[in-house]
């Protein structure tokens, strides 16, 4: 199985939607876990990463797994063993960069 770097890519936040929806409005603001230019390697076994968004992890887990086991999202993307993911928070989403790294050691 292949390593796989997560990298926060971005976190954006939709004050409208914040102040229609959400009970502290756009007090809220973006993402409070996670932080643009950190990385987490997953090693594997369906383990977390330590420090990452349980939430987040839900949503990018089938991408995570995919790319450790060799899956390709080419043609799609520009770049092999690669893939562009985000959370499901529609109101402050954070987009995710996933790259196979390489095969683990045995």
């Amino acid at each position: 199985m292949k390593q796989v770097k997560i990298t926060v890519l971005r976190k954006m936040f939709y004050g409208d939607l914040a102040e229609a929806f959400l009970t502290d409005g756009t007090k809220a603001g973006a993402c409070p876990l996670l932080q643009e230019g950190e990385e987490y390697v997953f090693h594997g076994q369906a383990v977390m990463p330590e420090g990452f968004c349980p939430w987040a992890w839900i949503d990018i887990y089938r991408a995570v797994s995919a790319l450790s086991a060799g899956a390709s999202f080419t043609p799609w993307n520009n770049k092999d063993n690669m893939q562009i993911y985000c959370c499901t928070d529609g109101i402050r989403p954070v987009i995710f960069k996933i790259e196979a790294l390489h095969e683990e050691a045995h």
